[in-house]
């Protein structure tokens, strides 16, 4: 049976207009104190474990469990090694228009360590908020979309399923990535840690998106 256990929390990059997981004035407090009702997994037991649910009909997971293992699979397997569980969890449809979910986290603790994974938009339309979106959020995802739009919900950058799934694998996934192998091996989360944490989860993206590149071709 699962219990629940509390854990760390690593924040990443957030829907809406706060870019990054740079900026936090929009974070409750309660958010550093995210749980996971996950048990670790037995030792003859195959990881990472893939949970997937059912994402409402506003939204979509554009890569599939067997899309994350290919792309797990090209890494060292030192670098995977300790992950327990990938979760493509579903989020609420208020909770995305109110900028108050994220498009990935990195969860620890308990002996697991859980990347999670949240759907995208059916419209394919990444909302910025109300505010015209700062030149460094739009020069992050240049390489993938530069099709900045308005209308009267606010600004949103308007992606392909295509495009969109590259950046999951080649970006998103290994950013989680590079923050299981911060925490691993080098540091527990914690507040006033965070910058160097995002950076070094960066650092990652930007050495082995362009290996993942070189082999990666898309359905």
């Amino acid at each position: 049976m699962q219990t629940k256990k509390h854990t760390a929390w690593k924040k990443n990059r957030k829907f809406g207009d706060v870019w990054g997981g740079r900026k936090a004035p929009k974070l409750a407090d309660k958010i550093f104190n995210r749980q996971h009702n996950l048990t670790a997994p037995q030792s003859d037991e195959e990881t990472p474990v893939y949970l997937v649910d059912n994402p409402s009909r506003d939204f979509y997971f554009p890569i599939s469990t067997e899309e994350i293992k290919k792309t797990l699979n090209k890494l060292p397997i030192d670098h995977t090694e300790h992950l327990t569980h990938v979760w493509l969890q579903k989020i609420k449809k208020s909770d995305y228009l109110n900028g108050d979910t994220f498009q990935g986290s990195f969860i620890c603790g308990s002996g697991v360590y859980l990347i999670v994974l949240h759907p995208f938009p059916t419209d394919n339309k990444m909302r910025l908020g109300k505010k015209k979106p700062l030149r460094k959020t739009l020069n992050y995802y240049k390489n993938y979309t530069r099709e900045l739009k308005e209308d009267k919900n606010g600004w949103y950058l308007q992606w392909t399923e295509k495009v969109i799934k590259r950046y999951y694998l080649e970006s998103l996934l290994l950013h989680e990535i590079g923050h299981s192998l911060d925490s691993f091996y080098m540091r527990y989360w914690s507040k006033a840690s965070a910058t160097k944490a995002e950076n070094y989860a960066d650092n990652y993206v930007a050495v082995w998106a362009d290996k993942l590149r070189e082999t990666y071709d898309p359905k």
